[in-house]
């Protein structure tokens, strides 16, 4: 068995596709000793017979949060140099037809579930001296797009939850980074599909058309790529930087159309934002 004793340890969640499997692999590659963990069984199985060891974290299940990340610390001997906050999901949709029970539930994974990890891990590290917490946001954590009101107010408040933790760690050696990723490939708009037959009545929406012809054919049909696409890789180099650079950014632009967001959000009067953004 290889000595896993010298490797710097990191904490990835939602590796079950896209951006966290890719970040599990690629700093596997690049040294490090990396814990990937899903929400469902099935995938950290799958994942530890490609080697990793998966814990069990589910955002939304506080007792697996903290079991998970005993699971981690129990075969660090209690160290963790960083974590990566990277589950979520999204609830497409229109912000007047999006139930209260809608934003509670994705609420409790891409923002509470972060935090209550983030919190356990805060202590740990400021044992240990050192620690990394990056947090993915997103380009929609930076401007809004129509029918991903739920996402975009999760990003939102993330975005803000962390840059004040970043704020109040100035004097502790613990740095809290956010990636703020554009259009990656992955399988979000995949997993959306049961979160909106759940929870979005479109049939009788006001916007029942918009939906027939906008919404249902973007989720339910084969597309191209979207426009500056790039693959989950790009994020993982990111990471690569934020967890290994004597002194990583605040944030970290992913995609074109993340640099071009951080630009117009800052310069552009909120009526000319919102009419580029309404063309989008």
């Amino acid at each position: 068995m290889t000595d896993q004793s010298h490797k710097p340890d990191i904490l990835i969640t939602g590796c079950s596709s896209g951006i966290g499997y890719d970040a599990a692999h690629g700093l596997r590659a690049a040294g490090w000793r990396v814990f990937a963990s899903c929400r469902k069984e099935a995938d950290c199985a799958r994942l530890r017979s490609e080697g990793f060891q998966s814990p069990l974290i589910d955002y939304a299940d506080s007792d697996s949060i903290h079991a998970g990340l005993a699971e981690v610390l129990d075969a660090t001997g209690g160290t963790l140099h960083a974590v990566f906050n990277n589950g979520a999901f999204a609830i497409p949709g229109a912000v007047e037809d999006l139930p209260r029970d809608a934003l509670r539930t994705i609420f409790e994974t891409n923002l509470f579930g972060v935090h209550e990890l983030t919190r356990a891990v805060i202590p740990v590290m400021r044992a240990q001296g050192h620690g990394r917490i990056v947090n993915c946001s997103s380009v929609l954590g930076l401007v809004p797009m129509q029918w991903r009101g739920a996402y975009v107010a999760t990003k939102y408040a993330l975005e803000g939850l962390t840059d004040v933790l970043r704020l109040e760690m100035r004097a502790v050696p613990i740095d809290v980074i956010l990636i703020e990723p554009g259009p990656i490939t992955s399988k979000i708009r995949e997993n959306a599909i049961p979160h909106f037959e759940r929870f979005i009545d479109w049939e009788n929406s006001a916007r029942a058309a918009q939906y027939r012809t906008g919404l249902l054919r973007r989720l339910y049909d084969k597309s191209d790529p979207d426009r500056f696409e790039l693959p989950a890789e790009a994020v993982t180099w990111k990471l690569l930087h934020a967890v290994s650079a004597r002194r990583p950014r605040p944030r970290y632009y992913v995609t074109t159309p993340t640099y071009f967001a951080g630009v117009i959000r800052r310069v552009l009067p909120t009526r000319l934002l919102d009419w580029v953004l309404s063309r989008q």
